[in-house]
């Protein structure tokens, strides 16, 4: 199954609902730290449903938002849950973006970067459509030392990128990016069970599941293009 097809299925099932929920709860700790500003063009890539888009309209009064997704039902979801005419969907692959070069101040991704097919490429296109002194605010679930994640290719059906923290840092730099900073911002909404309650149907022991969600987290590496 295609990246595109597999989303495709999950907002169909309203799903996109869901994965809202789990990600704000790291996300809006990222999202406070984008230095984004009143008049500023943001690209969300892989926005899912939508929701970065818009609470950067809310609380940081952006100029323009993009949110570029690989599944059609995931956009056609994105643009029925706002009628901001300054927030826009679009269908597109993350290798070939529809914008010109130097057009965005900031782009934002979040849970969506893994699922590129050729990595690198991507943030070669995302060097080329970001301005001088722009950002990239990449975060992730899913990465080499979170041990705890290896398996979700398996459970998800579509292949997964596992980037160790360090090979993310060095793929940036490579792209032209420099690494403003690297770290991981943990889960501390996500509720665990007493001990008493383990296992579960997910986790076999409480620690694990506190080494999931409150010492992993969700990784978040920012690049910043040189002015």
């Amino acid at each position: 199954m295609s990246v595109s097809d597999a989303f495709d299925e999950w907002a169909r099932s309203g799903k996109d609902q869901g994965m809202e929920e789990r990600h704000w709860h790291t996300a809006k700790h990222a999202l406070a730290r984008l230095p984004a500003e009143s008049g500023d063009t943001v690209l969300d890539l892989g926005c899912g449903s939508g929701y970065a888009g818009r609470a950067l309209r809310e609380t940081k009064d952006v100029g323009r938002v993009y949110g570029v997704d690989a599944a059609p039902e995931m956009a056609h979801n994105a643009r029925a849950y706002t009628d901001d005419p300054r927030v826009a969907f679009a269908v597109g692959d993350f290798e070939h973006l529809p914008f010109d070069d130097d057009s965005i101040d900031h782009c934002w991704s979040m849970e969506a970067f893994y699922y590129a097919q050729n990595p690198h490429t991507v943030l070669d296109e995302l060097r080329r459509v970001l301005r001088p002194g722009g950002t990239f605010y990449c975060a992730v679930n899913r990465w080499e030392e979170h041990v705890h994640s290896h398996e979700w290719e398996e459970l998800v059906g579509v292949p997964m990128l596992l980037w160790s923290e360090q090979q993310y840092r060095e793929a940036f730099r490579e792209a032209g990016f420099a690494v403003a900073g690297q770290d991981r911002i943990p889960d501390t909404e996500t509720e665990i069970p007493a001990e008493s309650e383990f296992p579960t149907e997910d986790w076999e022991t409480r620690a694990a599941m506190v080494e999931r969600y409150r010492e992993y987290g969700t990784l978040l590496t920012v690049g910043v293009v040189p002015e």
